[in-house]
């Protein structure tokens, strides 16, 4: 057993670096040297070297299940199932016949003892099924020594006490064909050796997950399941939502970093352990599974929080709670405008959902861009500035913003946004553009002095570009989000390469769609010295611990133009035949192909091909068994990617001929064919999405829940505990 105990997370941190240079180390000795005797005599030096550091491998995340006689851990892997490292857990007597590899492998001991006896074989192999053994060695693996086997070494495995032993092999236990294993030491008849099943992720408990949320190491909390379930069932509060079905669309912006101490959980349906999985094979080295998942969390006494986006909800009641920020009723705004009153509507969100709805004679001004853009359209100090969003957050932290700024005028945020416009019997504006437009030199100028007494304020650093190539050096061992925060638009014209889209007002509104790495280090950037402060004082209020602002912005330096897109290899190497709308037209005409459509049911239910069966890949294959059988099954989703990435997994009897749809949904619409909405067919409850208020599904006391929601946040991150909001009063 472990001779000294190490803090969870610290275990697992220095137990991923370990692991990821020893798999490197044994890479390398590979391919040097080729599968020798004297390469795995190397090869077993580096993996003593590791197993030897048994304070790495706590019994607590490598147990055996109740009942079963061991249990795998994968380590590491690669994505070409090449080199992948277990940790073996055994209880006494737990034993395997002899058996072959058909690729090299080393064993060594962590602690325990695993007694090997090793078998050459004798015979011609012109016996199909039959073969004999010649018994040539034993060896029992303990701490410090290894037993090494090349690809058609036989050797039988018998655990003596409870153990954990470090397995290390040329190719994945789950993709090693024509292993074979003999009943009998001698030999005699033999069969196919199954390939290796329930191979898991290292297990922390919620407790452990608990006093790692609060060590100041990097984490990411990942939830699995689909963001409706994320959002009704309750989650953690710093979790991330990271649906299985889109996974591999989604992680690397948000954990660019590869030694990332990350947790998964789920809601105890199994996703977990196969999205951590999938985390492995993408390079992940630090990936644990919390034991028991939400229900754990919960039934240890922790909170679990229902809604999305919640960090940044909770940080906006707790603004408004602690700074005292002023708001007004819709009926009082009424009043005033109908008075003639002096008033300027300035609505914090993007100009998409402004779009949808607003308060009439309001402008368009995204909350980063309040201090920029407000103080020129309100030469008078008397003018009062009304901010408002659909509900609540946004209004009060851009209203905050102008106050904290010292905006000489008097600002209030809109009581319940639009939501609470409506509820006062008040009538919407639909399909309006009206925005503030950027300042004169003049405004900005004033915006500027404004933004730099929040800097001095809430003590923004900024950083030049030898502090940022510094960062960039160390984003191996820390994690660097390098995000812009003007709009989109202004993104796409010009940006610092590496850098992504992150509109200030959003980030802050919904942190976690852009940062799931608690923790890391942020850098952000504007072109005008005013959204990038103003972004960053929030950043800072919510505990990130290291914001800086990138010094003079984009000025002289070179940019990049477009959006560039995050590499995917799955994606690459999701090889699948594709068919073009137009055939797939045909085919649906002559009643040959079934769709499964797997966007997001708010998506499919905008807009589908006619027939389509709606479905979550996560939930992939069992959901098909409502999908009318056909020549043909055909995959879409909106730009085809989630479909690429099902297809390629998919193995289905019943659908010998599985397509997916050349561009997705997009291509097809962009064909001229025509798209059906609604719940034509759902071979899955839609409960995937998070759903607005306002939406057309949502229960008709939708709005009024959603408020009360917000507003009880307050009392629940009292509970909670230690957020790490630093708002001052």
């Amino acid at each position: 057993m472990p001779e000294t105990q190490m803090n969870p997370g610290g275990a697992a941190d220095a137990r991923a670096a370990a692991v990821d240079e020893t798999v490197e180390a044994i890479r390398a000795i590979e391919r040097d040297s080729g599968v020798t005797p004297a390469a795995l005599e190397r090869i077993s030096e580096r993996l003593i070297a590791l197993a030897t550091q048994t304070e790495l491998f706590p019994p607590s995340s490598f147990g055996v299940p109740p009942g079963a006689p061991g249990k795998a851990y994968r380590l590491a892997e690669d994505a070409d199932h090449r080199f992948a490292l277990y940790a073996s857990a055994g209880t006494n007597g737990r034993a395997a016949p002899p058996h072959n590899h058909t690729t090299w492998a080393v064993i060594a001991g962590v602690y325990g003892q695993e007694h090997n006896v090793f078998y050459r074989r004798t015979d011609d192999r012109s016996v199909p099924g039959q073969g004999s053994l010649e018994k040539t060695h034993e060896l029992t693996v303990v701490k410090g020594n290894a037993c090494k086997l090349m690809p058609d070494d036989f050797h039988t495995i018998e655990t003596r006490g409870n153990g954990l032993h470090l397995h290390m092999y040329g190719m994945s236990l789950e993709h090693l064909p024509g292993r074979i294993t003999f009943a009998r030491e001698s030999g005699g008849p033999y069969f196919v050796y199954p390939p290796t099943a329930g191979i898991a992720a290292p297990r922390v408990s919620a407790a452990e997950v608990h006093a790692m949320l609060r060590d100041g190491s990097e984490m990411a909390v990942l939830d699995v399941r689909e963001e409706g379930v994320f959002s009704e069932e309750g989650h953690l509060f710093f979790a991330n939502c990271m649906p299985l079905s889109r996974l591999e669309l989604m992680v690397r912006d948000l954990v660019p970093r590869r030694l990332t101490r990350i947790v998964v959980y789920d809601g105890g349906e199994g996703l977990a352990d196969r999205g951590a999985t999938k985390l492995q094979l993408m390079g992940y080295r630090n990936v644990l599974v919390m034991e028991g998942g939400a229900a754990a969390w919960a039934a240890a006494g922790y909170e679990l929080f229902t809604g999305v986006n919640v960090p940044s909800k909770a940080f906006g009641e707790l603004v408004e709670h602690r700074c005292g920020t002023p708001h007004i009723a819709a009926s009082e705004l009424k009043r005033r405008l109908d008075a003639g009153e002096k008033v300027l509507i300035v609505d914090s969100r993007p100009i998409g959902e402004f779009r949808n709805m607003s308060i009439p004679g309001a402008f368009d001004c995204p909350g980063a861009e309040l201090v920029y853009r407000v103080p020129d359209r309100v030469p008078s100090p008397d003018t009062l500035v009304v901010v408002n969003c659909a509900g609540r957050t946004r209004s009060i932290i851009g209203a905050q913003s102008l106050r904290n700024a010292g905006l000489p005028n008097p600002v209030m945020a809109l009581e319940n946004g639009t939501m609470g416009w409506e509820m006062a019997g008040l009538d919407l504006a639909r399909g309006r553009e009206e925005s503030l437009p950027p300042p004169s030199p003049d405004g900005l100028a004033r915006a500027r002095a404004l933004a730099e007494k929040v800097a001095e304020r809430f003590s923004i650093p900024r950083i030049d570009d030898v502090g940022l190539a510094r960062l960039k050096g160390e984003a191996a061992q820390r994690t660097l989000y390098l995000l812009d925060v003007r709009n989109p638009e202004e993104y796409a014209a010009g940006h610092l390469a590496g850098s992504r889209s992150a509109p200030g007002g959003q980030l802050v509104q919904a942190t976690d769609a852009y940062m799931a790495t608690r923790n890391a280090r942020v850098v952000l950037i504007d072109d005008d010295g005013v959204r990038a402060v103003m972004t960053a004082s929030w950043l800072v209020q919510m505990g990130w611990p290291e914001v800086f602002v990138l010094d003079r912005g984009l000025a002289g330096r070179p940019l990049v133009h477009g959006v560039e897109k995050t590499a995917i290899p799955e994606l690459e190497r999701a090889t699948v035949p594709l068919v073009a709308p137009a055939a797939l037209k045909e085919m649906l005409d002559r009643g040959e192909a079934a769709v499964v459509d797997l966007a997001p049911s708010l998506s499919y239910e905008a807009g589908h091909i006619p027939g389509a069966w709606f479905a979550v890949r996560a939930r992939l294959p069992g959901n098909l068994a409502a999908v009318p059988r056909r020549k043909v099954l055909v995959l879409t989703s909106p730009d085809g990617a989630v479909a690429r990435l099902a297809a390629a997994e998919l193995a289905l009897p019943d659908f010998s001929d599985i397509r997916v749809l050349d561009g997705g949904t997009e291509a097809w619409r962009a064909a001229g064919l025509s798209l059906t909405g609604g719940r034509e067919a759902m071979a899955d409850e839609p409960n995937d999405c998070w759903r607005r208020p306002y939406d057309p599904y949502a229960r008709p006391d939708a709005r009024e829940r959603y408020l009360r929601w917000e507003i009880d946040l307050i009392r629940q991150i009292e509970r909670e505990g230690d957020t790490g909001f630093r708002v001052p009063g």
